[in-house]
């Protein structure tokens, strides 16, 4: 068997885990948003900032993402982490810092 690795160009932000959720997910599962929001014990605008991308999953929420999709929390901790380093990575200025090596 073959293994395929999909690239993305570094020019194109990751994408963002609620993007995933309410893509994907949330039409498998056949469940409505404010249903998943009671199971998964979290306010509705909550839920909805995070399918929105205007709320970061945190580690509590892939913990209990994880438990629900039954994919564990590590998917949804690698995909915010991804998706905020790319973001900080274009906006903090290292200019001033230099790079150290070791003796």
């Amino acid at each position: 068997m073959t293994d395929i690795t999909a690239r993305r160009s570094r020019k194109r932000r990751p994408t963002h885990p609620g993007a995933l959720l309410n893509d994907t997910v949330l039409p498998a599962l056949d469940r409505t948003k404010a249903e998943l929001a009671r199971l998964l014990g979290m306010s509705r605008q909550s839920l909805y900032a995070i399918l929105a991308g205007t709320q970061p999953v945190t580690p509590t929420t892939a913990v209990k993402l994880g438990k629900l999709c039954g994919n564990g929390p590590e998917l949804w901790m690698s995909m915010q982490a991804a998706y905020d380093l790319w973001g900080a990575e274009r906006e903090v200025d290292v200019t001033g810092i230099p790079t150290l090596k070791s003796a």
